[in-house]
C-alpha cells in the first residue's frame, strides 16, 4: 500500500538525506542522458522549461509522455521501461503518489538516479529506488541545481556572479 509523504508525516521523513550538495554535484555533473518523466510539451510548464534548458546544455532529454509522440524534438516514450538506451537520471515531474512505480521502473531500467522535483517527495518511492541500487535527490530543481553548481544562474534565471554557492569550489 502506498502512504502518500503528507505534511502529517512528512516530520519523520529525513528529507536532508536526499539534499546532500556533493551528490548533487556528482549526479549533475555525471549524467549525460535524462529521462524527464511527465515532461509537457505546453512551453508555459515547469517541465518543458527545465528539459529545454538541459537540452540547451548538452544533456539528451527523454521525454516520457504516454500522451505525446514528441516532445523538444524528441520521441516521447510511455514508460521508462519503453526507453532502449540507458538512461542517467531519470527526473520526476509528477505527483507524488505516483513515484513508487516511477521508482521501481527506475530500478528495472538500471538508471542511475531518480530526481524528484520540488514537492515530488515519497518515502517509499525514495525506499524503492535506494532498495534497488538508484541514488535519489527530493524536493530540488535540477535547473536550480545544475545552474547553481556550473556557475550559470545568469541564463534564464539571475545573476548571482558567483560560480558556485559550495565554499572551497566544487568537489
Amino acid at each position: 500500500m502506498t502512504v502518500p509523504t503528507t505534511p502529517s508525516n512528512l516530520a519523520s521523513f529525513d528529507l536532508a538525506r536526499y539534499q546532500d550538495p556533493l551528490t548533487i554535484q556528482r549526479v549533475v555533473h555525471n549524467a549525460r542522458t535524462i529521462a524527464i518523466v511527465g515532461l509537457s510539451k505546453n512551453e508555459l510548464r515547469a517541465s518543458y522549461f527545465v528539459g529545454y534548458y538541459l537540452k540547451r546544455h548538452g544533456y539528451r532529454v527523454i521525454p516520457v509522455n504516454p500522451r505525446e509522440a514528441e516532445i523538444l524534438g524528441e520521441k516521447s516514450f510511455k514508460s521508462l521501461l519503453a526507453i532502449p538506451d540507458h538512461v542517467d537520471i531519470v527526473n520526476v515531474f509528477r505527483a507524488p503518489d505516483a513515484l513508487p512505480a516511477i521508482a521501481a521502473e527506475a530500478v528495472k531500467i538500471d538508471a542511475g538516479n531518480l530526481w524528484c522535483q520540488f514537492s515530488v517527495i515519497n518515502e517509499e518511492g525514495a525506499r524503492i529506488a535506494e532498495a534497488g541500487g538508484v541514488t535519489v535527490v527530493m524536493d530540488r530543481c535540477i535547473k536550480v541545481e545544475h545552474a547553481r553548481y556550473v556557475g550559470r544562474m545568469h541564463w534564464l534565471g539571475f545573476n548571482t556572479r558567483r560560480i558556485t554557492s559550495v565554499r572551497g569550489g566544487l568537489q
